[in-house]
């Protein structure tokens, strides 16, 4: 099973999967109570949502 985004790309763009993992887990937090709080239904999962922001370098650890 292939995974999209590789794993290694995203661990590249962070710095360490440990940084990673935390940085995914609390944006998806946050996704999931704006949404909630908002009561907007989401198309993708929060973790989903929060993996594809990394990718595409909107999030990243300052």
């Amino acid at each position: 099973m292939m995974l999209y985004p590789p794993v290694a790309e995203l661990t590249e763009k962070v710095g360490s999967r440990y940084q990673l993992v935390n940085l995914v887990a609390r944006r998806a937090r946050v996704i999931s109570q704006e949404s909630e709080e908002k009561q907007i239904p989401l198309e993708k999962k929060p973790v989903s949502m929060a993996i594809d922001e990394v990718y595409t370098g909107k999030l990243s650890i300052k």
